[in-house]
């Protein structure tokens, strides 16, 4: 059986600019997980998500004008009876039934906080930059929308500036506290590439120097 939800709309961060159109498919809906997506999460709940998080990343990334931002028209997001997560595959969201099923928490947050994580793959600028700080990126959206879930690392944790993920988000953070906006800025300088040189083009000093500051801040 084959559920979906096809709607339009316009968010207010896109006035002028062409409408954005989100579909919402339960591929898995006689799949354990597919039934406990549709009991738990709901197809209303992920269109009001969608929405939300579209509006979210837009300011956080201060794409505030068709110019600033990618020319996305549609997202389509899927609920398919895969292994893994979710991935992200240009405006294609395909988050797995089995995750779903198998997760023992409040699974409708979790689902929130990793549709944040892939939306902002969509939205976001990633020419030639690094797995780890495109995924941190991601995580740091996740982490400014409240959903950062319990089992992510501490401040100050991890072995290096792009391991990617939490690690890495947790410290883009605290680069953008040491200019508000950073993480803004630095994903408008990647729309065209990727130079380690952003760095210390926005906060002075080269992201290894941050790295180590960073770690120091947090040291016991």
């Amino acid at each position: 059986m084959l559920v979906s939800l096809l709607f339009f709309l316009v968010p207010a961060v896109l006035q002028g600019t062409n409408a954005v159109t989100y579909s919402v498919t339960n591929n898995a809906a006689t799949s354990p997980g597919g039934q406990k997506f549709t009991n738990q999460i709901g197809l209303g709940y992920t269109k009001q998500a969608l929405s939300s998080s579209a509006d979210f990343i837009l300011r956080t990334f201060q794409q505030n004008n068709q110019a600033d931002k990618k020319n996305v028209q549609q997202v389509s997001l899927f609920i398919d009876n895969m292994s893994g997560v979710a991935y992200t595959s240009g405006n294609q969201i395909h988050a797995s039934a089995r995750y779903i099923q198998s997760y023992s928490g409040d699974v409708k947050r979790e689902f929130t906080g990793v549709l944040y994580h892939e939306m902002a793959h969509v939205w976001q600028w990633s020419n030639g930059a690094p797995g780890g700080l495109i995924e941190g990126i991601a995580d740091f959206v996740r982490l400014k929308a409240g959903y950062a879930p319990s089992h992510w690392v501490q401040p100050g944790k991890g072995d290096k500036w792009d391991q990617g993920y939490d690690v890495t988000a947790r410290f883009l953070d605290y680069c953008n506290s040491l200019r508000n906006g950073f993480v803004a800025q630095l994903n408008k300088k990647m729309r065209n590439g990727y130079s380690a040189s952003f760095f210390n083009d926005l906060l002075g000093k080269s992201v290894d120097q941050l790295w180590s500051e960073y770690k120091a801040k947090y040291q016991t």
